[in-house]
Formats: C-alpha cells, sequence, structure tokens
C-alpha cells in the first residue's frame, strides 16, 4: 500500500509539474518578449506666493511600473500597460490642505496607458490609453513635469512607410488630465470629448522639416497651423529654429446636445512663434518670441488646453491661461553642457500684453528661470530647479511668485 501511495503521490506531482509547464507554456503563446519598466521620482516642491501668507512645502513621490509585449506571437501586435501612484509624504500645499499655494500634485492612483497596438506595412494602428505628445507640446503634450502626467483615450492610426514623412490621425474621446480622480475635485479633472487630432509631418532635408496641423477640440476650437523647423552647422557652430503661425477657430465638431462650455463657441484669434537656438563646445544661447492673440471678436485668447503648460510662458506658471488680452513671450537663453559634469540652462521671459487692458497697461512682468540638470549614473539623475515671476503693471492682478525644486529620478528597464 505504501508503495502504491507513493507511486500516486510522484504521478499526482508529475501531472501538477506538466500542468504548470502547460500553463507557462500557454501564458507564452499570449504574451512574448515582455519587458518590464519602473520609475521613482521623489520630489520637492516650494512655492511663494504673493498674498497667501503660507508658503507650500510639498514633498511627493511618483511610482510607476509599466510592461510591454508582445501578443500571440504575432509580429507587430503589442501592448502596452501602464500603473502610476502618486503619494504625498506631507500635506502643507493645496490641494491637500487649504490656504496654502497651489502644487498640482494630489495623491492619487491611476492605470496611466493600458492599449494595444498593431504595426504592418508601414502603418500603426492604436487603441486605449495612452501618453501623447506632438512637436514641442504647445498643443498636445502629456503634462509630464507634473507627477500624474495627461494621457489620452483614442483611436489612433499612425503611417510613416516613406522615409522622413510621418502621418498621424487620431480620434480621442476621453482625455484624463493630472487632477485627482476621487473626491471633490475640479470639474475639469477629466475632458469627456469626441475630438479628431490631426498632424503631417515631412523632414525635407536636415535644414528643414514642415508640419502641418489640424487639432479639432470638439466644443471649444479648432486649432490649424504650419511649423518650420530646422539645423544648420555653421563652422561648428550648431543653429536650430522654428518658425511658426497657427489660427484657432470656431469649433468644426460642435455637439450643441452636449456643450462642453456652450452651445457654440466663437473663435478668431491667431499665434506665431519665432525661435533660434545656438550651440558650440557646450555653450548654448537662443532668442524666442511667442505670441498669443486677444481674444478679438470671440469668445477667449489663443488658448491649449491640452499643452505641457508648464514647459511655456515661465516655469512659475503664473499664465497656465492666457489673459483676454492675450500674451506676448520675448526670451533669451543662456547654457552651458559641461557633459558628466552636468548642465546648467538660464532663460529670461520679458511678458506683455497683445493689447492694451481697460487701464491702458501692457505690463505683465518678467521671470527668471534656472535649471541644473545632473546624471549620477545611467539611471538616475538630478534636477535642481527655480523660477522668480516678477508682476508687472497691477491692473493685471498677478502675484510675484518663487518656486524651486529638488527631484530625483530613477528609471529602470529590462526584459523578462
Amino acid at each position: 500500500m505504501r508503495k502504491i501511495g507513493l507511486s500516486i503521490t510522484a504521478a499526482m506531482l508529475l501531472a501538477a509539474g506538466m500542468s504548470s509547464v502547460a500553463s507557462a507554456s500557454a501564458l507564452e503563446n499570449i504574451v512574448s518578449n515582455p519587458k518590464v519598466s519602473l520609475e521613482v521620482r521623489p520630489r520637492y516642491e516650494y512655492v511663494d506666493q504673493d498674498g497667501i501668507s503660507e508658503e507650500a512645502n510639498a514633498v511627493t513621490v511618483r511610482t510607476a511600473l509599466g510592461l510591454n509585449a508582445q501578443l500571440f506571437e504575432v509580429e507587430g501586435l503589442g501592448a502596452q500597460f501602464q500603473v502610476m501612484n502618486v503619494t504625498a509624504l506631507n500635506d502643507d500645499y493645496a490641494p491637500e490642505q487649504a490656504g496654502y499655494p497651489v502644487v498640482a500634485d494630489p495623491e492619487q492612483t491611476r492605470v496611466t496607458q493600458a492599449n494595444i497596438s498593431y504595426t504592418v506595412n508601414g502603418f500603426t494602428t492604436i487603441v486605449g490609453r495612452k501618453m501623447v505628445t506632438l512637436d514641442n507640446h504647445r498643443f498636445i503634450g502629456n503634462v509630464g513635469w507634473r507627477q500624474m502626467p495627461q494621457t489620452y483615450d483614442l483611436a489612433a492610426v499612425v503611417y510613416n512607410g516613406i522615409e522622413n514623412l510621418n502621418l498621424l490621425g487620431a480620434y480621442v474621446w476621453n482625455v484624463n488630465r493630472i487632477f485627482a480622480t476621487d473626491g471633490d475635485g475640479p470639474k475639469n479633472k477629466h475632458l469627456s470629448t469626441g475630438s479628431v487630432l490631426l498632424h503631417a509631418s515631412y523632414k525635407v532635408m536636415p535644414e528643414l522639416t514642415i508640419t502641418a496641423y489640424d487639432y479639432m477640440i470638439e466644443n471649444l476650437m479648432d486649432h490649424i497651423g504650419l511649423r518650420l523647423t530646422g539645423k544648420v552647422d555653421l563652422s561648428g557652430v550648431k543653429v536650430g529654429y522654428t518658425a511658426e503661425y497657427a489660427i484657432q477657430d470656431d469649433p468644426s465638431l460642435d455637439d450643441s446636445d452636449d456643450p462642453l462650455y456652450s452651445p457654440t463657441r466663437k473663435q478668431d484669434t491667431e499665434y506665431y512663434n519665432l525661435a533660434v537656438d545656438a550651440s558650440y563646445n557646450g555653450f548654448i544661447g537662443g532668442l524666442g518670441f511667442e505670441h498669443l492673440g486677444d481674444k478679438g471678436s470671440g469668445d477667449m485668447a489663443f488658448s491649449t488646453p491640452l499643452a505641457t503648460l508648464h514647459a511655456m510662458n515661465g516655469w512659475a506658471d503664473v499664465f497656465l491661461s492666457t489673459p483676454d488680452e492675450g500674451l506676448e513671450d520675448f526670451t533669451v537663453k543662456l547654457g552651458y553642457n559641461a557633459g558628466e559634469y552636468g548642465k546648467i540652462v538660464g532663460i529670461y521671459h520679458s511678458f506683455s500684453s497683445d493689447t492694451n487692458n481697460a487701464a491702458g497697461d501692457d505690463d505683465l512682468g518678467d521671470e527668471l528661470d534656472i535649471a541644473y540638470n545632473y546624471k549620477i549614473n545611467k539611471n538616475l539623475g538630478l534636477l535642481l530647479k527655480y523660477a522668480d515671476y516678477n508682476a508687472g503693471d497691477t491692473s493685471f492682478g498677478k502675484k510675484d511668485v518663487t518656486k524651486y525644486w529638488v527631484q530625483l529620478d530613477y528609471k529602470f528597464s529590462a526584459g523578462l
């Protein structure tokens, strides 16, 4: 009996082992070539804003875990999944506690990417939730500076089957913004929409890339524009330029049954951006001028609600929304890239309105931004960052703001 019992036990263990092997084999048939990624980004942010007695001192941590894999052993068929958490180690800032300046990093956990893609003959189709950035993030961005990024629920087709040509068409039904998804958060924490993004780019030569776009944001606006960029080597001096023009027009996609702001928005304003940058032996310099037109005969000034706004018009985030009188931003950039010792960049902004306000004023202040990036090792980076905004004419109602940040960013990825 003992031998029979042992034989039965051995058979059961063997069967269990074979079942595990079969299960593993079946899983490999579904998911193959998996690659995991991890990011841990602790940050300290300080904010001192005139008119608010308290000073914000926010200590937050972003933790992101992701997985990319091939599906069903089909070439070109893949899946992407990422979950992200923002943890606050204190509450000395709004929205965690009232009475403090805002640091837009509330505690939350969210699935930030979950999509399936298929690539064949130069076409890539993507369905699901994904981070999307186009060009310099001025119109379509992921707000990657904030601890919880902005993501898009979409169906998109990308074509790059012809050398130097890139085409994108996307239908977006939801924009998951940076705000907390639970509790009594702001109404714009998500943007339920039926918007269409069209983008085409062709690199004619290293000195010229032509980009055209039409971003149709339902019930709000159309942005139609042309962007020229390029790089030139002038006897060792590397020069880059940008020349861009866009109009803000009435929304093509205007659903009167489900309006976002009002049944019909009227838009009539324009945008242009001119910039030149140069680098030589580690030294960096640049000049720029950006114009966001006043509201004119429309309902609002030139605005880009889906942009990575922190990267535009000063890191103090004073101009996350464009004044009715419009905004003009003249910038001077100086910096030095010391290679293994890091990179430092300073940017000076001089702000003015496109048209005078009711008081006849146009001075919107100025700002100095400084950032130092240092690569500690291949996985870990250090960022020290500073922004100081000084308000202009008091009739605009702006307040002086000082901010600085200390941040570590650890990134790791590996195949399984």
